[in-house]
């Protein structure tokens, strides 16, 4: 197994976010079509760091995710705005028209840059300078 954070792609991903993620080192799954409940657990979405939805009309995979994973970061990147019952679940709503794909990409892994610090296991433990 991999420490590499999963992104689970649903819709149609034309402005390559799925591609950005990838190149930051985020493993991706992609859904075609609709997005079950079968589908998010085929893709992964129990392990998933991210669920990124590209296609407004599959929202109500928005909650499905959530459920079977709470911990999911849930991002829509679409040019239309989220139905009102899921637009409070997603963690962050993006149109591609104001911030394109890389710049999404960045931001999502540097916002998830926290805790590393256990990571470093040549750390002196004597040294209380990060502290």
């Amino acid at each position: 197994m991999t420490d590499q954070p999963l992104a689970v792609v649903a819709g149609p991903d034309e402005h390559g976010l799925g591609e950005e993620l990838a190149a930051c080192g985020v493993a991706i799954s992609r859904i075609e079509g609709l997005v079950t409940a079968d589908a998010l657990a085929e893709a992964g979405i129990a392990d998933a760091a991210y669920f990124v939805l590209t296609d407004v009309e599959e929202a109500t995979g928005i909650p499905v995710a959530k459920e079977k994973n709470p911990e999911v970061r849930i991002v829509t990147y679409a040019t239309r705005s989220l139905p009102e019952f899921v637009a409070t679940v997603a963690d962050l709503a993006v149109d591609p028209e104001l911030l394109d794909a890389a710049t999404v990409a960045e931001e999502l892994l540097a916002d998830d840059d926290t805790g590393d610090a256990k990571l470093d296991d040549d750390a002196d433990p004597d040294d209380d300078t990060n502290a």
